[in-house]
């Protein structure tokens, strides 16, 4: 009799585990397609982290004032399918990151502004994709935004 309830409860634990998690990282969830965002800046860092790698962005403002942005990107292996390298930025280059800004805009714990990175575009003109989760027909897939 114990068999007959341990296997069912086996299954739906399978069945259970192959659900997809998509909208975990669902783009409408955190961020605002009527918040896009251009920023012109320095990289301050590159974080190469799972399941999403972040690009640290130091920009100025009118005053002077620097801000720093995260931007949150694929993930690190979709980015190197995308033809991005660990040293496709480094800190100090200079980039445009087009994106959209975090829905609740408040500062992170470490003083930055959340955003998603659509595009960057290096100090060179090549721009690169950066996976942005608005574009897998998410509602600012087609804000036009970013070029």
């Amino acid at each position: 009799m114990r068999a007959t309830a341990t296997i069912p409860a086996a299954v739906l634990t399978l069945l259970i585990g192959l659900i997809p998690a998509s909208a975990h990282h669902s783009f409408s969830a955190e961020y605002d397609a009527n918040k896009p965002v251009n920023v012109q800046g320095v990289v301050a860092k590159l974080a190469w982290v799972n399941p999403h790698a972040y690009i640290y962005v130091d920009a100025k403002d009118s005053s002077g004032k620097i801000t720093r942005y995260a931007f949150e990107t694929s993930s690190p292996n979709a980015l190197l399918r995308r033809g991005w390298k660990r040293d496709s930025l480094k800190e100090g280059d200079q980039v445009t990151v087009d994106g959209y800004l975090a829905k609740d805009s408040r500062p992170l714990t470490d003083g930055s502004l959340h955003g998603n990175a659509r595009m960057v575009t290096l100090a060179g003109g090549k721009t690169v994709f950066a996976g942005s989760s608005a574009d897998d027909g998410g509602p600012a897939a087609n804000t036009g935004a970013a070029k």
